[in-house]
């Protein structure tokens, strides 16, 4: 599983190169070369899942840095699933919405008013929760998964639908 990221909250016009070279380098660079290092560990047959985000759907002002890094992984995972197809190796994309972690500092999970915004734009009413991602992750890591290929599967609880 490729979940390597960072948060970046800015527009496009006060984004420092510094910080886009750092964006790429996490959240595009890293799952390209790891994956690439670790095929000859991962069984033909096995499974990769890389992470995207409900931003690449979506936009929201000044998270263009992130969301346009989480697009291209949606764009690897579909020529991975292609190349790795020989080794029956099934590669997809998990493209979760808000959830209540660390990830940029916290903010969803400690910010009452931002998880309150996010939950009243949700169909079901509630910011994510890490199990909401670690279950549909197991599940595309599973056997019961193994038709699934070159997929983006949005765990959002319906945010903008």
């Amino acid at each position: 599983m490729n979940n390597a990221g960072i948060a970046a909250y800015t527009s496009i016009a006060d984004t420092s190169e510094e910080v886009f070279d750092s964006m790429v380098t996490i959240h595009l660079k890293a799952p390209y070369f790891i994956t690439q290092k670790l095929l000859l560990t991962i069984s033909d047959g096995g499974s990769i899942v890389n992470v995207s985000s409900g931003l690449a759907r979506f936009s929201y002002p000044n998270y263009a840095p992130y969301a346009i890094m989480k697009a291209s992984i949606e764009s690897l995972t579909r020529y991975q699933a292609q190349e790795f197809g020989s080794r029956k190796i099934r590669v997809n994309t998990i493209a979760p919405g808000a959830i209540a972690t660390d990830f940029g500092g916290g903010a969803v999970r400690d910010n009452k008013d931002l998880n309150s915004m996010i939950a009243n734009t949700t169909a079901l009413g509630r910011v994510g929760l890490p199990d909401d991602i670690g279950s549909v992750v197991a599940f595309l890591c599973s056997e019961d998964a193994k038709w699934v290929n070159a997929q983006r599967i949005e765990i959002s609880g319906g945010v903008h639908i």
